[in-house]
């Protein structure tokens, strides 16, 4: 567990938050890499405010509101630009539609914790499986293992993430 100083140096902070900000910031801009832009921009208006809080609540509400507000802006303005388009984006989002992104982003953040602790090769079978989609013959062919090799790496991961996970994430991701 990250002491408070290790968790509000930049470089941890980054590695704490930045998937979480990007899959936050995702479920309303529907764009990975406009979410990214927005996750960093976050950081960077972070890291260059005055008045820098040591609290690590403080720093993620902090983070996470400068995110879903640049996310809202970004928003208002591609309604502009798109402002003939046939299914432009809501321009208003209700706090419960937040919230519950928030707290998905959270479960994703565990999720993507836990599968840092697994073995290499499991972990990145997991990924490729999982969070990029890739079909089981894929997977054999990019890391040229066999099909049995994938099935009996993502057997093992999964139990794995089922040991140190709870249960509710894990079915929220896997089911």
């Amino acid at each position: 567990m990250p002491t408070q100083y290790e968790i509000t140096s930049p470089a941890a902070l980054f590695k704490e938050y930045y998937a979480r900000l990007c899959y936050f910031a995702f479920q309303f801009t529907a764009d990975k890499d406009k979410a990214r832009d927005i996750a960093q921009e976050a950081f960077v208006t972070y890291i260059q405010s005055q008045h820098l809080s040591s609290h690590p609540s403080a720093i993620r509400n902090f983070l996470y509101s400068t995110v879903r507000n640049a996310c809202l802006n970004a928003i208002r303005h591609e309604k502009v630009v798109e402002k003939y388009a046939s299914n432009s984006v809501q321009s208003e989002i209700d706090d419960t539609s937040i919230m519950l992104t928030m707290i998905q982003s959270e479960v994703m953040g565990e999720i993507y914790r836990a599968i840092e602790t697994l073995p290499d090769a499991c972990r990145q079978i997991i990924r490729m499986g999982y969070l990029e989609g890739l079909k089981n013959p894929e997977i054999a062919d990019k890391l040229s293992i066999s099909v049995n090799t994938v099935k009996t790496q993502k057997k093992r991961g999964i139990e794995m993430l089922k040991k140190r996970l709870n249960p509710e994430i894990f079915g929220f991701f896997f089911f």
